[in-house]
């Protein structure tokens, strides 16, 4: 019976063994191979508006922040619902339910008789171009990392016009997460 070296002697390559045939055979092998490019997730903020789920890219989000007593603008945009102090600063703070069409209008929860806000309510505070800018949500749920392959573009018919603001779909697992442009959304 041969000794365990002289079996592994025929495993392991000899400097002076021939292996031309081996290197072409590998050689070959890695132009017909593509680099799998890695995903790189991107962080998002998920949030309720009537139940359903959406998400922003973190990126876009300055901070997180209970809602505050908002003094009501006359003659404002539909979708304004007033404005709010935040540290010496005013913004404006807007419903996003009516830019989705999930509301008809702005329900009215500024000045001294407003109703106090649901408890889970946030403003999402945002930079935009010339200042800050709130967004109400019902409820903040939690950051999640998407990779592109869980990333779908808005199906047919929900982009263009007041829509423009969904720009795709996300899953993760058996959550579905409608991605908005959050400064096409407050614009």
């Amino acid at each position: 019976m041969p000794s365990l070296s002289t079996l592994l002697d025929g495993f392991f390559y000899v400097p002076d063994e021939d292996i031309g045939l081996l290197q072409e055979l590998v050689a070959g092998t890695d132009e017909s191979i593509e680099p799998v490019p890695e995903e790189i997730p991107e962080e998002y903020l998920s949030f309720r508006l009537e139940g359903e789920l959406y998400a922003v890219p973190i990126h876009g989000v300055r901070e997180i922040v209970k809602v505050p007593p908002l003094t009501e603008v006359p003659r404002a945009a539909p979708n304004l619902l007033g404005v709010m102090y935040l540290r010496g600063e005013v913004l404006p703070v807007y419903d996003v339910k009516v830019k989705l069409r999930l509301a008809d209008k702005a329900e009215l929860v500024a000045g001294p008789e407003a109703p106090e806000p649901p408890r889970g309510a946030r403003i999402i505070v945002v930079q935009m171009a010339d200042g800050l800018a709130g967004m109400w949500v019902d409820e903040v749920s939690e950051v999640v990392r998407l990779r592109p392959s869980m990333l779908e573009l808005a199906p047919p018919g929900v982009g263009g016009g007041e829509r423009d603001c969904v720009v795709g779909l996300g899953r993760r697992e058996q959550q579905l997460f409608i991605l908005l442009d959050i400064w096409q959304v407050l614009a």
